[in-house]
């Protein structure tokens, strides 16, 4: 027995020793068939992967070609009027990209676009988005079928759309089949000495069926109507306990219940209210759907003028270095013969380079300060992005449709009264109110008792069989039948229950009432603010009209005047050089320069603040001819609600108080003129004699006087504009002594500056001096003086007095 202990007392020693010498070193497992590529090996959890995402690209992304740049002017130019730009731009918008608000100023929104999503910009979706919105809780019904009703203060943001709303108010179907068995022993024995007496057995053995179906319907009055059918089998395999006529039988019972709030949550008026919620969010989705498609509208009408002049700069850019680039031909011409200096050369010709720079900058935009960013190719490229189009086709949008120059006056008081009325933003925070307003009702209810009416009616069958060919037998007889009993009609039973549950201190009631009180009333006051705010953007927008229109003006009149002098200036140098100092002349080319850009700039901007004011009116749309319709049903739509139109007419109509509430909405939108007989005779701004002494400044009434102005067709092209090598401007060949020698035209332009009266005929022609031109290199270059036809005739442009309008069809939007 020793040695057996002791050999097994080795063995222990043993192996706690191997398996101590292992120590903690985890071993790999051996696996058959393993290879050495380790291609699902996984050392990190997170890493950059990529969607497993297919759509299908628009052709205007995959085909648009390179862009237009200094060194690539392969195009043909596109007219397109402003009717055409606005017309396309909402036939192809499926997401607006514009941004939301009345600012006047806002930036390009391409980078916005790619790095948002689409919650962040209006679309044609929205609408339906919204009418389609649910909640994530389904219908909830309690173990018997009947619907249970919702508790608590539902707030607008809870609910969905109109349709998921008056999902509330669905019936419900619902059903159960619950099948179960016993076998188990009975602690009888000590009550029946002997186990196997059939009337008390020692072993319980039963089959049981519970079947259920019911409908319940939630009533607009808050209660909810419940229908069910029971149907129950039990068998029972022990033998005959206590007597029973048989070892199974089967009870069938119909239930009608109705269960009525008594006080919370009574009558349509509280149970409509989450309806009238979803039905004010879809209102507030059209009205931000239409506030987007005006911004839409105004930003492609501003791109059109930013485009329209982005033109004129380069047309003015293209007079200012033809003007330093005939100074300069002249001034070297002269310097050969010792007639001028070195140094005036040398200004010259860097007068003419800084042209030739800017007019590279004005055609490719420069980010330099001072100097238009986007140029020419870039505004067609912004508004290429509004239209929907490619962003480069081969063609190069250029304007039409001229800005006006017509004055125009706005009656104030009608302005103020479009705008509170036809304002999408002030629109919406009227819905908002309202919303307030039904919450606020809600969260009164609550503060009522919760009284509750149960009404139960049961018809009941009970028999050995569920159901028989003939006419069986009465219970209890072993041959009678559930449905028998049923039918009968002999055995109802009835319920009345009344439930009442009310909290004492009612502190979280009283605090949600008085929430919602304070919510309303701030958004009352925030209408108010936001109407005098609105109407302070409408005095800025209507002042600044009046100051664009001043600005342009002057603006025509420096133009005149600043031509007159560069002209006279430029002959002086030409032909009396003792009399005239160079640089002289190239400050008068300077300010030539700048009077013509800011005639034009005063000019888009003229029109942009008329377009501005009819944005913050509300009437941008109704004068671009646009209206919002939502898009076309199926047949079978249309064929329902004129059957129930019909249904309707031929009721009869019947005044009763469970119609609460009474108004939400007073119709569609008016147009503009609705709108002033509406909010007209509340707008009183009698205004204060003013002093005309102490003015600070003189009106202006005069007609904008006629400008040297050409159409944007008649411009050269870039092509011809721009040299890829930047040479300094080619000198004449030979002189011609009776190029430089005044003629009839110049000597009368001339003694017309010594006189008075061309400042009181602001319109008289300005005759330029002519020049003849030929291409060098791949630019225009300008050569010597011509000595016929010194004097271009003006071209007036015809002012457009009115707004022309185009219609767009509704499925375009």
């Amino acid at each position: 027995m020793n040695r057996f202990l002791f050999k097994l007392a080795t063995y222990l020693q043993l192996s706690v020793a191997i398996f101590m010498s292992t120590g903690c070193t985890p071993v790999q497992p051996y696996f058959m068939h393993e290879k050495p590529q380790l291609e699902h090996y996984l050392n990190s959890v997170a890493s950059v992967e990529y969607p497993d995402v297919e759509v299908d690209r628009l052709p205007e992304t995959t085909e648009s070609l390179a862009p237009l740049t200094v060194d690539n002017h392969e195009y043909v130019f596109w007219d397109m009027s402003l009717e055409e730009c606005v017309e396309m731009a909402l036939t192809n918008a499926r997401f607006l990209p514009t941004t939301s608000g009345t600012a006047e100023f806002r930036q390009g929104i391409a980078s916005q676009f790619v790095s948002g999503t689409a919650a962040q910009f209006g679309s044609v979706y929205d609408v339906a988005l919204q009418e389609t919105t649910t909640q994530g809780i389904a219908l909830a019904i309690d173990g018997n079928g009947n619907r249970l009703l919702p508790r608590g203060v539902v707030r607008a943001n809870q609910v969905g759309g109109v349709e998921d709303a008056l999902a509330e108010f669905d019936a419900v179907f619902s059903g159960f089949v619950d099948v179960s068995n016993i076998d188990r022993p009975q602690n009888t024995s000590a009550f029946d000495a002997d186990p196997n007496d059939d009337n008390n057995p020692q072993f319980l053995q039963s089959f049981d069926t519970s079947q259920q179906s019911a409908i319940s319907k939630r009533l607009a009055t808050g209660g909810v109507a419940s229908m069910r059918q029971i149907l129950q089998y039990g068998r029972n395999d022990s033998g005959n306990i206590v007597n029973q006529i048989s070892n199974s039988d089967y009870t069938t019972a119909i239930e009608a219940q109705v269960q009525h709030p008594l006080s919370r949550n009574r009558g349509t008026y509280i149970n409509r209210i989450p309806v009238l919620l979803a039905s004010t969010n879809e209102d507030i989705t059209i009205t931000n759907y239409e506030a987007q498609v005006r911004n839409l509208i105004r930003d492609v009408e501003n791109s059109y003028w930013d485009l329209y002049l982005a033109y004129r700069a380069v047309s003015t850019a293209t007079t200012a270095r033809d003007f330093a680039q005939l100074t300069a031909e002249v001034s070297e011409f002269k310097e050969q013969f010792g007639e001028d200096s070195l140094q005036a050369v040398s200004q010259a010709r860097a007068q003419y380079f800084n042209f030739q720079r800017r007019l590279i900058g004005a055609l490719n935009g420069s980010n330099l300060p001072g100097e238009d960013r986007f140029g020419v190719y870039g505004r067609e490229r912004a508004l290429r992005e509004l239209l929907g189009i490619t962003i480069t086709d081969g063609r190069l949008i250029r304007p039409t449709h001229e800005p006006t120059q017509a004055r125009v006056d706005f009656d104030w008081e009608q302005s103020v009264a479009q705008m509170l009325y036809l304002s999408p933003e002030l629109r919406e925070k009227k819905y908002q109110i309202k919303q307030a307003q039904l919450e606020l009702a809600l969260a009164k209810n609550q503060l009522l008792p919760d009284v509750n009416l149960s009404l139960l009616y049961r018809w009941v069958g009970v028999g050995s069989h569920f159901g028989s060919t003939s006419r069986s037998p009465r219970f209890p007889s072993p041959e009678s039948s559930a449905l028998t009993e049923l039918t009968s009609g002999d055995f109802q039973e009835g319920e009345i229950r009344l439930e009442f549950n009310m909290p004492v201190g009612v502190r979280r009631e009283k605090a949600r009432i008085r929430n919602a009180q304070l919510t309303l009333r701030s958004r009352e006051d925030f209408l108010r603010e936001s109407e005098r705010m609105a109407v302070s953007q409408l005095s800025d927008a209507v002042a600044k009209t009046k100051s664009h229109y001043s600005q342009l003006h002057m603006a025509a009149n420096e133009w005149q005047a600043s031509e007159l002098e560069a002209n006279t200036r430029l002959y002086q140098f030409q032909n009396r050089p003792e009399r005239i100092d160079p640089n002289t002349v190239l400050q008068s080319q300077q300010r030539l320069a700048e009077a013509q850009i800011n005639y034009y700039r005063a000019l888009t901007e003229y029109n942009k603040s008329l377009n501005y004011v009819d944005y913050l009116r509300g009437t941008l749309l109704a004068q671009s001819g646009i209206t919002l319709r939502e898009g076309p049903w199926n047949s079978k739509a249309y064929c329902d609600a004129l059957e129930r139109a019909r249904e309707r007419a031929a009721g009869k109509q019947w005044q009763y108080g469970v119609t609460r509430p009474g108004v939400i909405r007073r119709g569609p939108v008016k147009n503009a003129e609705g709108a002033v007989l509406m909010y007209g005779d509340e707008i009183n701004t009698q205004s204060v004699p003013a002093n005309l002494g102490e003015s600070l400044l003189t009106p202006q009434g005069m007609a904008i006087p006629e400008v040297n102005d050409k159409s944007l067709q008649t411009l050269p092209t870039p092509k011809d504009l721009i040299s890829p090598e930047l040479n300094r401007p080619a000198m004449p060949t030979s002189a011609d002594q009776s190029a430089i020698e005044p003629s009839a035209n110049e000597q009368a332009a001339r003694a017309d500056i010594a006189q008075a009266t061309w400042n009181d005929n602001r319109s008289q022609e300005v005759h330029v001096a002519n020049v003849e031109s030929q291409p060098v290199g791949s630019g225009l270059r300008q050569s010597s003086p011509a000595t016929k036809n010194l004097g271009i005739e003006p071209v007036r442009r015809k002012p457009i007095t009115g707004r022309s309008t185009t219609s767009v069809p509704p499925d375009h939007l």
